[in-house]
């Protein structure tokens, strides 16, 4: 397989994803606005972040002035799951020079992740994808990043035209529901999305979304504690 057809593989493979990755991408150029970022500031974060649920949460938090600290916190934590996508490629990609893994890391999101890992996984067997396994990886991120700031320019384009008071923040926690329930692949992760569900509901009143932040944490803890403890029992 050369890097051509590597690269082809992944674009390919990241498609049919882009279906439903594209309508996010406008709505996030529409809250954006309306929650008062500027349109260039809403496009930077599309190439910068790049990180649609950490985008969704951003603006909102803008939206409602919260506070800088805990607006980069929430962030943070919601990306959290990248590093694992990169401990998962990682011994795939070891060989690569430094210049290559700054790239890929940049562009690993979820569905970029999730339409190159089988391809991924597969090159550890298979000699002729082996030495093109990045391309793949590259090949299925940069056709996301492409299709992700295209759609953010449409959002930010047809936001300008739209009554600043339509409310259609409630696509953040959409987002966040199709994000995570096909996760939830085991009773610890069930467990963790109810821990986190709860706690954010309880705690609703604070300012901020701080309960959001509270719940994610809480989710986090009770995942951690309930996998651990099913994996000493097994052994």
């Amino acid at each position: 397989m050369t890097s051509a057809q590597a690269f082809s593989l992944g674009l390919r493979s990241v498609a049919p994803i882009l279906v439903g990755v594209t309508p996010f991408g406008v709505i996030y150029g529409v809250v954006a606005l309306q929650s008062g970022i500027p349109p260039l500031a809403a496009m930077a974060m599309s190439s910068i972040v790049f990180a649609g649920s950490a985008q969704f949460l951003l603006a909102q938090l803008v939206g409602v002035g919260a506070p800088f600290l805990l607006t980069a916190g929430a962030v943070g934590l919601v990306n959290l799951r990248h590093a694992l996508y990169s401990a998962s490629v990682a011994p795939i990609l070891a060989r690569l020079p430094r210049r290559w893994k700054i790239l890929l890391a940049y562009l690993l999101t979820d569905e970029a992740y999730a339409a190159a890992i089988p391809h991924l996984l597969a090159s550890e067997t298979e000699s002729s994808k082996s030495a093109q396994a990045h391309w793949i990886l590259f090949g299925s991120g940069l056709g996301l990043w492409a299709s992700w700031q295209f759609a953010t320019l449409a959002g930010v384009l047809i936001g300008t035209q739209l009554p600043p008071n339509l409310g259609l923040d409630f696509a953040l926690p959409l987002t966040f529901i199709a994000i995570v329930v096909p996760m939830i692949n085991s009773p610890a992760m069930l467990l963790a999305a109810l821990s986190a569900g709860a706690v954010a509901v309880a705690l609703a009143v604070l300012p901020y979304k701080v309960g959001l932040f509270v719940g994610a944490i809480a989710g986090l803890v009770v995942g951690a504690f309930l996998s651990e403890t099913m994996r000493s029992r097994q052994k």
